[in-house]
C-alpha cells in the first residue's frame, strides 16, 4: 500500500485545479471564437456579400463506445446473439432466397450423375463466405465449414443443403457462363426497383449513378492471356500484367451505396502492334447500354472523375437522357475549361456566395458553352461548367497553435443550366456525391471484401468470385441499412457487426424452432431513415 505525503497531496490537487482552469480557459476561447465568426458572417449578410442557405449537419458515424461488455452474464450474451441472429435472419432472408432461385437457372454443365453439390449450393456457400467477410478459399474452407455453423445457416438458409469445399466451386465457376451471376444481381436490383424500396431516397427523382475504374492486382508474368499488360521500370522497361475493373455504383440519399455492374477489361481481342488495349473508356462504352437496360431513359444521373468529361461520354448521355455531372480538371479538358474561363470574365453577375456551416463557397458558372470534339471536330456539344472556390479556416492547436485559412477549387460539367436557384443543390447534393465510389473501392479494398485477391488464376473463376464479392456487398449494404439492424451497426460498427454475427452464428447452436419461426413468420422490411 501506498501512503501519499500532505505535500504531495497538495501538489497534486494544485496540478489537477491548474488542468481544469485551463480546459476551462480553452472552452471560453473557442466560445469567443465562434461568436466572432458568426458578427463577421452576420455582417456580411447585411451588406449583401453572402447568402446563408440552410445547413443539414452531416451526421458523423457514431464513434465506438470505449467500455466493457453490455452483458454482465453469460445468459444477457447468448440471449444477444440470438436477438441478433434473428433480427439478420429477417433482413437476409429478404433478398438471398429470391436470388438463389434465379442463380438455380444458370446451365450446369457438369454430370448430374456425379454432382455432389448442387449449383445453388455452391452459390449459396460462395455468397455467404463474402457476406461473412471470409476471405481467402483457404479461409472458407476453414471458417464457412464449421457443423455448429452450417447447422444454423442450414435453418436460416434451408437452400444450403451441404457443405462443400471451395475449390469445387472455383471448378464450377471454371466451366459456368460466370456473365449469369452479374444479370441475377441485376434482376434483384430491378425486383427492388420494382417493389419502390428506394422510391424515398432518390435524387430530383433519378437514379445517382456514379462510375470510376480500380485496378484489381497485377503480377509480373502473363498468367492469363486476357490480363492487360503495361511496361514499368524506365529504361528497364519490366512487363507487368493486371486486372482492371469498372464499376458503377446506385448512390442513395440516406447513405446506402450499392454495386449495380462491374465491367471487367480484357485483353481477349488485341493483337500487338496491330490494335489498341482495352481500356476505361471502351469499357464504359460496353457499361453504358446496360445501366441504359436496368434504369431506362431520362432517370439517371452520372457522376464520373475528369476522364468522363469528354465528349463520347456527353454523347452518350444526350443519346439516353441522361443527366449528369462530370469533374473538370484544368489539364484534362482545356478546350472546355478555356471557354468556361472567358465566358465567366464576361458576365461577373454569374457568381454566388454562399455560407455553408463554417465555410465559405463561391460559385462562378458558364452555361450554352459549344464544345467540338471528334474526328476533324465534326460533332458539338453543349455544356454548362460551374467553378467552386471554397474556403475555411482550421486550428492546427497541437502543431503551431494558429489559424490557418485552407482553399480548395472544385468545378464540374452539368447537363442543366446553372443559375442562383440550383447550382448549390447540383454541386454539393449531386457534384461531391462522386467521391462514394472511391469511397466504396477502399471498403471493398480493406474491409475484408478483398477486392485486390485473385481467388483463382483462371480467368473466368476470377472473375466469378468477383461477381459473388459483389453480391455479397450488395447484400450486406442492404441488410446494415435496415431499420431491424440499425442500433447494432451503432454500436459495435459494420465490421464488429458482421464479426459479431459470424460468432453468433459459429459460437453455439441457437433456438432454431425460434429462428424458424422468426424465418417464416411476415415482417415490413424497411430502410433506415436518411
Amino acid at each position: 500500500m501506498h501512503i501519499l505525503s500532505k505535500k504531495t497531496l497538495k501538489n497534486a490537487l494544485e496540478g489537477k485545479s491548474r488542468t481544469r482552469w485551463w480546459i476551462l480557459m480553452s472552452s471560453e476561447r473557442r466560445a469567443l471564437k465562434q461568436r466572432e465568426c458568426e458578427e463577421r458572417l452576420r455582417r456580411m449578410e447585411e451588406e449583401g456579400k453572402a447568402t446563408r442557405v440552410p445547413f443539414q449537419e452531416k451526421q458523423k458515424k457514431v464513434s465506438q463506445p470505449n467500455r466493457k461488455s453490455d452483458q454482465q452474464t453469460p445468459e444477457e450474451e447468448i440471449a444477444e446473439r440470438q436477438a441478433m441472429a434473428e433480427n439478420a435472419a429477417i433482413v437476409y432472408r429478404k433478398m438471398l432466397p429470391s436470388l438463389l432461385k434465379k442463380l438455380s437457372k444458370i446451365p450446369d454443365p457438369r454430370q448430374a450423375k456425379k454432382v455432389k453439390h448442387k449449383l445453388t449450393v455452391l452459390m449459396a456457400f460462395g455468397i455467404l463466405s463474402f457476406v461473412y467477410q471470409v476471405g481467402s478459399r483457404r479461409n472458407m474452407n476453414k471458417k464457412m465449414t464449421k457443423p455448429i455453423l452450417y447447422e444454423n445457416l442450414s435453418t436460416i438458409f434451408p437452400e444450403l443443403e451441404s457443405i462443400p469445399h471451395a475449390d469445387t466451386l472455383a471448378r464450377l465457376l471454371e466451366k459456368i457462363e460466370v456473365d449469369e451471376i452479374q444479370n441475377c444481381l441485376v434482376q434483384l436490383l430491378k425486383d427492388l426497383m420494382r417493389k419502390k424500396k428506394f422510391k424515398n431516397y432518390l435524387t430530383n427523382n433519378k437514379y445517382l449513378i456514379a462510375v470510376d475504374g480500380s485496378q484489381k492486382f497485377f503480377k509480373n508474368y502473363q498468367w492469363a492471356p486476357e490480363a492487360l499488360k503495361r511496361n514499368v521500370g524506365g529504361s528497364s522497361q519490366d512487363s507487368q500484367y493486371y486486372v482492371y475493373t469498372l464499376d458503377s455504383l446506385l448512390i442513395l440519399d440516406n447513405g446506402i451505396v450499392l454495386p449495380v455492374i462491374t465491367e471487367i477489361l480484357d485483353n481477349k481481342d488485341w493483337i500487338p502492334g496491330q490494335t489498341k488495349q482495352d481500356c476505361e473508356s471502351k469499357a464504359f462504352k460496353r457499361l453504358a447500354p446496360k445501366l441504359y437496360e436496368i434504369f431506362g431513359k431520362n432517370k439517371v444521373i452520372l457522376l464520373g472523375d475528369g476522364l468522363y468529361a469528354c465528349g463520347p461520354v456527353i454523347e452518350i448521355c444526350n443519346k439516353y437522357k441522361w443527366d449528369y455531372m462530370l469533374v473538370l480538371k484544368e489539364d484534362g479538358n482545356q478546350e472546355i475549361w478555356s471557354n468556361a474561363k472567358g465566358i465567366i470574365s464576361l458576365e461577373p453577375d454569374n457568381r454566388l456566395e454562399v455560407l455553408w456551416g463554417n465555410r465559405k463557397q463561391v460559385y462562378t458558372w458558364a452555361n450554352d458553352i459549344e464544345y467540338d470534339y471528334g474526328y476533324c471536330m465534326r460533332y458539338t456539344a453543349n455544356v454548362n461548367v460551374v467553378i467552386c472556390i471554397e474556403t475555411w479556416t482550421e486550428s492546427n492547436a497541437r502543431s503551431t497553435k494558429k489559424e490557418e485559412v485552407m482553399e480548395t477549387r472544385y468545378a464540374w460539367i452539368s447537363s442543366k443550366r446553372l443559375n442562383e436557384e440550383n447550382v448549390f443543390n447540383r454541386c454539393t447534393k449531386i457534384g461531391r456525391y462522386r467521391w462514394k465510389i472511391e469511397n466504396n473501392f477502399l471498403i471493398e479494398k480493406h474491409e475484408e471484401y478483398n477486392f485486390e485477391h485473385c481467388f483463382s488464376y483462371t480467368w473466368q473463376a476470377m472473375k466469378g468470385f468477383h461477381y459473388l464479392m459483389k453480391i455479397g456487398h450488395f447484400l450486406n449494404a442492404m441488410a446494415l441499412g435496415s431499420e431491424l439492424l440499425t442500433d447494432y451497426v451503432n454500436r459495435y460498427g459494420v465490421r464488429g457487426f458482421i464479426s459479431k454475427l459470424y460468432l453468433a452464428l459459429s459460437g453455439a447452436v441457437l433456438d432454431l424452432v425460434k429462428i424458424k419461426e422468426v424465418v417464416n413468420s411476415k415482417h415490413l422490411w424497411r430502410l433506415k431513415a436518411s
